[in-house]
């Protein structure tokens, strides 16, 4: 590892590894991953990438409007524009690098449709599309010489400095390093983790927000949490998989604890409505019935579609002893994706000069108060290469002036770290703020998280990985929490 790079990446999902194979090669990048490369929320995207890829059966307008729909209007017209109008040249590179999108008979490029769309514009590789993704985009950075990449390693602290950045790193043998970057990209996924049941993978513990929030970036909308209506209702995971929006799409129906469909009493778009309507038409129907059981049924289609179609659902689901061919499957909403984040322009920039972000820890604007399902891949893809891009631009026209000397703690020993602080968040959350809010706890919550984060940051406690994402839990559950309190712009869960 040297000590000084141009640019600085923090995570390896599909963003942080679009944006690394866009630089040049006289520019040097670190690439660092908390976990193993492949544990990202990109990794575990199934449905696929919204793109209108077909004109002479869809267009930009109506992806736009499908857009805004599905966003309440809340959305930041430009960036989807943006979106819309670049995604599919990104979508068509991603072919080109060899994501294996499937084909139809006629060997064109496979669309299904998913909730909120008004078309089929989703491409997809069977239902594990992110992975596919992010196999792909791993090969080809591991070919860039350009690109230095550290995985198992865990950003702990960022300083800003006139020249860019002082990062300090806790490294896979226990060890830490410092280095400096003239420009940092924040890639590093969501926030599942603050809640007790998550699609999420292990990483989305809010750790660069909260970075971003302690270098005075701003932050904007963090209370935008999407509820996904179908995931898994495992018995005892607190990771839950998804049930694709693509299940639906191809025809699955919603069942209440009777076996009776239930969706269109609430809206009339029945299962195939957004994701936030579905979740709430859920827990109003588990109110109504005082029950929580709820089921997928696509067993009215062959067993050999839908082994071939969704493949990885069907052998997840025969892991917990449900064959979709023939039962229907548990589900029930949990948290799933964030659509506030580190307040970014059109080109991923934040309020710190030098800092981007990109991925699902940015606001660019284009999901508005509920995500339109696939547009979540694409806004990774758009981003972090206008990102890239434009940090090319920049590095061209100045010239690499010295760091100086860092100013990254060293001293990393302390106190160990209380039990239970996480577990206690993560019940504030889930009890607090889940698809349908309880106001009545916020007071007793905020302060509560507030005495937590207190604690963290004056405690002088080890600084390891668990006391970093304690932090970050900690963070940004205090900045969603006391959002809603101000009533800024709680209205996506109330929906």
């Amino acid at each position: 590892m040297k000590k000084e790079y141009d640019v600085l990446i923090v995570g390896s999902g599909a963003a942080g590894l679009y944006a690394a194979l866009q630089f040049p090669e006289d520019v040097s990048v670190l690439l660092i991953s908390k976990r193993e490369m492949t544990l990202s929320n990109s990794s575990l995207a199934q449905g696929g990438v919204a793109a209108v890829l077909d004109k002479d059966h869809d267009n930009f307008k109506l992806h736009i409007a499908d857009t805004l729909i599905a966003g309440k209007y809340k959305n930041n017209l430009d960036a989807i524009e943006v979106l819309v109008s670049e995604g599919p040249k990104d979508v068509l590179r991603l072919k080109e690098m060899g994501v294996a999108f499937d084909l139809d008979s006629s060997g064109k490029l496979q669309m299904t449709l998913e909730a909120g769309h008004s078309r089929h514009r989703i491409v997809h590789h069977k239902d594990s599309t992110g992975r596919a993704i992010v196999d792909v985009l791993i090969d080809q950075v591991r070919t860039h010489p350009n690109i230095e990449i550290y995985d198992n390693t865990m950003l702990y602290q960022l300083d800003k400095t006139e020249q860019g950045f002082f990062a300090g790193l806790l490294l896979p043998d226990g060890t830490s390093a410092a280095v400096a970057a003239r420009f940092c990209i924040l890639a590093t996924g969501g926030i599942g983790r603050v809640y007790q049941y998550t699609t999420n993978s292990a990483i989305a513990t809010g750790d660069g927000i909260t970075l971003a929030f302690m270098l005075g970036a701003r932050i904007k909308h963090l209370s935008r949490i999407q509820f996904h209506p179908t995931a898994f209702a495992a018995e005892n995971d607190r990771e839950r998989f998804l049930i694709s929006e693509a299940v639906r799409g191809e025809g699955a129906v919603l069942l209440n604890c009777d076996g009776e469909r239930f969706a269109f009493k609430y809206d009339e778009r029945g299962e195939l409505a957004p994701r936030d309507v579905v979740s709430n038409a859920i827990m109003l129907e588990s109110a109504a019935k005082g029950n929580e059981k709820f089921y997928l049924d696509i067993t009215h289609k062959s067993p050999e579609f839908i082994r071939e179609r969704f493949p990885m659902i069907y052998e997840k689901c025969l892991e917990e002893k449900i064959d979709i061919t023939k039962q229907w499957i548990p589900v029930f909403p949990c948290q799933h994706y964030l659509m506030g984040g580190i307040d970014v322009d059109l080109y991923a920039r934040t309020t710190v000069d030098r800092l981007y972000a990109a991925g699902e820890c940015s606001h660019t604007g284009v999901h508005g108060a509920n995500r339109l399902a696939s547009n979540s891949l694409l806004e990774a893809l758009v981003f972090s290469r206008r990102a890239a891009n434009d940090i090319t631009q920049r590095l061209k026209k100045e010239e690499r002036s010295p760091f100086g000397e860092s100013t990254i703690q060293k001293e990393l020993k302390g106190n160990p770290l209380p039990h239970g602080y996480r577990t206690e968040i993560r019940k504030i959350m889930q009890d607090c703020y889940f698809v349908i809010p309880k106001p009545e706890l916020l007071e007793s919550s905020i302060a509560r998280v507030k005495e937590i984060l207190l604690d963290l940051t004056g405690g002088e406690y080890e600084i390891d990985h668990n006391f970093v994402e304690a932090r970050s839990l900690a963070t940004v559950a205090c900045i969603v929490l006391e959002e809603v309190q101000k009533h800024d712009d709680a209205e996506p869960a109330l929906s």
